[in-house]
């Protein structure tokens, strides 16, 4: 399988269907700076995922979340407790292939040390990607 990206280089697929994490720069900003300010790394006891949860006005971004990183599930609205929101989760293949790689390199300590450890945590936790120790291991299945 192959993906061709925006600007026409071919790229193989990995394992499990995703594009490896060629993103333009402004996106990955976009991302990394809206997890950052509002986004989860935790998971369900089981499996990793990263989560962002914000109001309805925020629609538009939520649209733009799953168009620029497809693999990433938008659920909602809902609405309960006074609030109105909408929740996008980033699990499985998609948050292991996809975005772990992507925050590995831009989500750094110099950028957010907080945000940075929670991500770490849930990393180690669940041992998906390198984490500050170095590469997380895998069972062998």
């Amino acid at each position: 399988m192959f993906h061709v990206t925006t600007d026409g280089e071919t790229t193989a697929t990995p394992e499990g269907g995703y594009p490896g994490p060629t993103f333009p720069p402004f996106e990955i900003g976009v991302l990394v700076g809206v997890l950052v300010g509002e986004g989860s790394f935790g998971g369900d006891g089981r499996q990793p995922q990263v989560t962002l949860r914000m109001h309805i006005r925020h629609r538009a971004l939520f649209t733009w979340l799953t168009d620029t990183f497809p693999g990433g599930r938008l659920y909602g609205p809902y609405h309960h407790g006074g609030r109105s929101y909408y929740q996008w989760m980033a699990r499985g293949a998609f948050l292991r292939d996809v975005l772990v790689p992507v925050l590995d390199r831009h989500l750094t300590p110099d950028v957010d040390e907080y945000a940075w450890e929670r991500y770490q945590s849930m990393k180690e936790k669940y041992r998906v990607g390198s984490t500050s120790e170095g590469p997380a291991e895998r069972p062998v299945p």
